[in-house]
């Protein structure tokens, strides 16, 4: 039997669904479900309509979930060498290691045919493989009373979900559309996840198929390195091309809002050149008008005052002069304070305006290169996964070649 080991690290990028199960039991319409697709072939038939090894994916509620379908182990129209390559197969997609084994059993009498599944399932994963098997349940609409009911009248059944560390689910592959199903599954796929201490089951099969497709992985990807580096290029001038263009206009943005600015300065100018115009012309008529009073009262002044009532008369005068030069005065500082709190007002209003395109220009150039770094990222793990699946694709003989010959043993005794 094959070394059981821990899982050295947690793939959390996509949960692995191996199902195991006999003949026309319905493992591909589960799988099926799970996908919320047809994506493996699915007939109500007494022989496998699965001939080979096949896997599919999709994501569930933000997961990506991969499920490989099995062949009936005991397909009699197969021999030794065609169950090993599908068993391999398996392995091969699952590998590092599937996060769970699904028992697919159908709700009804259990079988001697399926026991021996069960107990072959071991055989060749191991017992370890215990703590990572659930049982699930299919035709889960002629259930007639609560699981647990069936079970306590099915001490057989009731054997086989405690031999799977107590874990069970019942599908109903007829209503596709309820993904409730599917989502309670998931949740308890992680608590077998979680129970076995966040790592998914492996052995030294599977470790070894995982560095064979490894290898394939990283000779493909060198292979297409020079391909890759251009899509990355390509990728990058796209986007710099559209940060540029966004970036000039925030440039263009900031030149109109220096424009305004500008603008407004010079109106403001302009209004206070008319403005002293308008002070002076008024001074000057008020000057004229005084003096011409002045003239006119010295000259009434000559004839009907003495000198005493004249510098009187003529101390009033400079009183409202002095009067009239601390109105201007007073209307000058005020005109200033204005002028200086427009000034204030309009700087303040600039710089909140250049602050905020300089934080839309930072934040742009942080999404840039966000979006740079996402799209290099998504470049290379899409040609990661399409070098992987095309490994998976390969000849399953060559990435575990080395336990063929424990694979083929074990098989050919169950196929005696």
């Amino acid at each position: 039997m094959a070394r059981n080991l821990g899982s050295s690290r947690t793939n959390d990028k996509e949960v692995r669904i191996v199902m195991l199960g006999k003949t026309g039991i319905g493992k591909s319409a589960t799988g099926n479900t799970i996908l919320g697709r047809d994506c493996f072939v699915s007939k109500c038939s007494g022989k496998s309509m699965t001939v080979d090894c096949s896997k599919g994916k999709t994501t569930v509620d933000g997961q990506q979930v991969a499920v490989i379908d099995t062949p009936g182990l005991f397909d009699t129209r197969f021999g030794m060498e065609k169950t090993t390559i599908d068993l391999t197969q398996c392995i091969c997609y699952s590998a590092p290691g599937p996060h769970v084994f699904l028992v697919v059993i159908g709700l009804g009498r259990y079988t001697e045919e399926e026991k021996q599944t069960v107990k072959k399932i071991q055989e060749i994963f191991g017992q370890a493989a215990d703590r990572y098997s659930m049982v699930l349940f299919t035709h889960g609409d002629n259930l007639d009373d609560t699981i647990e009911n069936f079970l306590k009248d099915c001490p057989d059944l009731k054997g086989l979900v405690d031999r799977c560390s107590g874990q069970y689910h019942v599908f109903n592959n007829k209503e596709k559309e309820n993904r409730s199903q599917v989502t309670e599954l998931l949740l308890k796929i992680r608590d077998v996840v979680q129970k076995n201490g966040g790592s998914h089951y492996t052995n030294d099969m599977f470790q070894e198929a995982e560095r064979s497709l490894r290898e394939e992985v990283q000779r493909t990807l060198e292979e297409n390195e020079e391909k890759i580096r251009k899509e990355k290029e390509e990728l990058e001038r796209k986007l710099q091309a559209k940060f540029e263009k966004e970036e000039q206009k925030l440039n263009e943005r900031l030149q109109i809002e220096r424009e305004r600015d500008m603008k407004e300065r010079e109106e403001e100018k302009k209004r206070e050149r008319e403005y002293l115009e308008e002070e002076r012309k008024r001074e000057r008529e008020e000057r004229e008008a005084e003096r011409k009073r002045d003239r006119e009262e010295k000259d009434n002044m000559m004839t009907t005052m003495n000198a005493q009532l004249q510098a009187e008369r003529e101390m009033e005068r400079e009183e409202r002069r002095e009067e009239k030069k601390r109105e201007r005065e007073w209307r000058n500082e005020e005109k200033k304070r204005e002028k200086e709190e427009r000034e204030a007002e309009r700087k303040r209003h600039r710089e909140e305006k250049e602050q905020l395109i300089a934080n839309e220009m930072k934040a742009m150039k942080e999404k840039h290169q966000r979006e740079v770094k996402a799209g290099i990222e998504q470049v290379q793990s899409k040609h990661e996964d399409q070098a992987r699946e095309k490994a998976e694709q390969f000849n399953p003989f060559r990435p575990v070649i080395k336990v063929l010959t424990v694979l083929g043993n074990k098989i050919g005794s169950w196929l005696k």
